[in-house]
């Protein structure tokens, strides 16, 4: 490799050394170097007169939308062109990015068990839709780094006992003390396996058809560095590292957020700056809110993370009309270090996790929330405990009945909005479940059918039904909810107020509203979000905004209301539910 940035080269060099030994290091430096262009990706290190890739950033323009390649299907066309015509005529730009959830050939968890990396699930399409998606949206895909399916290659391989990949997979002897590890699940660890060297128990942190790899193997690691070329070959943009959290594991250990795991992540960065700059990283980890940020390293290691603490607070604070644990969270984030954002979102393919309350919900009004989601037809999903008990890790429901009035569409589709509204507002890049942009219900016959918790918010539509949803005579909440959250998206696209990188200040309130104040970059402009989250009217003085506030130009741009100084009022009224954009031109 001859014209690299000589730092990250020597970045890399370290990782890898750290990782695996310096004894190691020549042959695996000549591996990297064979992966240089095997794609055509970094091909530009090894011509001097190259121009280096612009690096694509992010500013108020991004927004992700999450779905499943098959999220529409019609007869006789392959589910991902059906998709992609979806979104062309009902989405366009009001979003910049489409995370694309798993479309490889799997075995469970609609995807998230993967059979082979390299190759589409045939029942989707091929890698020529993949490439179309990627001309339309900046493409998130997942890299699912930490475990494969039991009916891959890489394991039946290993059940044969055939090389390389009989030392893909961690065994453990039996006995082994694995009583520090935590847990994301209620199943056990360890997964028995005949092989022609005896039986084997091997870890499976998430079920015995997702066998975790072993990335103390160097041979593991660059298996997962030649897809990750592979799908920026493809048109990738974003790469979402799945579970990255228990990646490396150290027996006597919590095997979490290992330095290693760390470390993996770290080189997997330095490698992209080096070979397709412009490509980023987004850690899955869907723990306590410290723990979560710890992935952005020192502006060196994930360039966004996940808020896993919004969602339910977000929740929480629309069932008791009260922000005070969402603003108090709020204000003490620390801003991420330069070059690097939050990802906010309030639901998923998975549930609401929990965890990320620890610590930010007293324990009664932590049980209080789990109950209501129970009421309201949800399901709750469980961990162990290193003591024997389970506590809740995960709460299975739709964002739209989670925060929804029972038996009321029109008051549950102003909640909706409502919590979608202020997770666009905060800083940071949103990102929309593709059954959030409809109002979904819990799909309870999903569960039953599969037997599976998570099905609950994975239905899949019909062009046909999603067409009669969508009809503005239908009377389904998707016509009251689709457009009004896309009008907002695309409002939010022209104002730099709301580029990620825009510092933001939570206001003191009165108790039922929540607002934050962000300022634009380059205009100057500085906006106001509030939020009623309560069923009553609110009030609020505009001295607690700006205490020169009647000698302002003032715009209420969700509504496009303009007042101007003296005409102003002192007080502010908000309908319930309702959310305010407030903006003060800097010249204004």
């Amino acid at each position: 490799m001859r014209v690299v940035e000589r730092a990250v080269f020597e970045r890399v060099r370290g990782r890898l050394a750290r990782l695996y030994g310096e004894a190691e290091l020549p042959r695996l430096l000549l591996r990297l170097e064979l992966l240089v262009g095997r794609y055509g990706v970094g091909a530009h290190c090894l011509d001097p007169e190259a121009p280096r890739a612009r690096c694509r950033g992010w500013d108020q323009r991004d927004a992700v939308l999450i779905a499943y390649g098959d999220m529409v299907r019609t007869n006789g066309e392959a589910p991902l062109r059906t998709l992609r015509g979806f979104l062309a005529e009902y989405v366009g730009d009001a979003v910049s990015a489409l995370h694309l959830l798993p479309f490889l050939p799997y075995s469970s968890d609609d995807g998230f068990s993967v059979i082979d990396y390299r190759a589409v699930d045939d029942r989707l399409g091929d890698w020529g839709d993949i490439e179309a998606l990627s001309g339309d949206y900046r493409l998130m895909v997942d890299l699912v780094i930490n475990h494969v399916s039991s009916q891959s290659h890489w394991f039946r391989a290993y059940t044969n006992g055939m090389a390389p990949e009989r030392h893909y997979f961690i065994e453990v002897e039996p006995g082994t003390d694995l009583s520090a590890v935590v847990r994301p699940r209620t199943a056990p660890l360890l997964r028995s396996v005949q092989t022609p060297y005896g039986e084997k128990m091997v870890w499976a942190t998430f079920s015995h058809d997702q066998i975790d790899v072993d990335f103390s193997n160097s041979d593991v690691l660059f298996e997962y560095l030649d897809i990750l070329l592979f799908y920026v070959h493809h048109g990738a943009r974003i790469i979402r590292l799945d579970a990255i959290a228990y990646l490396w594991k150290r027996i006597g250990s919590a095997c979490i957020h290992e330095p290693e795991t760390h470390e993996v992540v770290k080189l997997l960065r330095d490698i992209l700056d080096m070979l397709s700059p412009g490509v980023l990283l987004l850690t899955e980890t869907n723990v306590p809110h410290a723990e979560n940020v710890s992935y952005f390293g020192a502006g060196d290691e994930a360039h966004m993370v996940y808020q896993f603490s919004l969602p339910p607070l977000l929740v929480h604070a629309l069932h008791a009309g009260d922000a005070h644990y969402l603003a108090d969270w709020v204000a003490h984030l620390e801003p991420p270090p330069p070059g690097c954002t939050f990802f906010n979102f309030t639901a998923s393919h998975d549930g609401i996790g929990v965890r990320p309350l620890e610590g930010l919900l007293p324990q009664a009004e932590f049980d209080a929330l789990v109950s209501a989601m129970e009421q309201r037809g949800g399901l709750v999903s469980r961990r162990s405990n290193p003591d024997g008990t389970t506590t809740p890790y995960e709460l299975n429901i739709t964002y739209f009945d989670a925060v929804g009035v029972p038996g009321d569409p029109e008051a549950s589709a102003r909640r909706f909005l409502c919590a979608q509204t202020i997770a666009m507002s905060l800083q940071g890049i949103p990102g929309i479940y593709f059954n959030s942009l409809l109002g979904a219900g819990n799909d309870l016959a999903g569960v039953e059918a599969s037997g599976r918790a998570r099905s609950i918010n994975r239905r899949k539509w019909t062009e046909e039904e999603l067409d009669a949803m969508l009809a503005t005579d239908g009377g389904h909440q998707a016509a009251l909810v689709l457009p009004e959250l896309l009008r907002r998206l695309r409002l939010r696209r022209t104002l730099d107020a709301f580029h990620p990188d825009s510092p933001q200040t939570v206001l003191d309130l009165p108790k039922g509203l929540f607002g934050i104040r962000r300022r634009g970059l380059e205009s100057g402009d500085r906006l106001w979000m509030l939020a009623n989250l309560t069923h009553r009217t609110l009030g609020c003085a505009m001295s607690r905004l700006d205490r020169r506030a009647q000698q302002h130009e003032w715009r209420e741009l969700l509504s496009g209301a303009e007042t101007i100084g003296g005409e102003l009022d002192n007080r502010l009224t908000l309908a319930p539910y309702q959310v305010l954009w407030l903006l003060q031109p800097k010249d204004g």
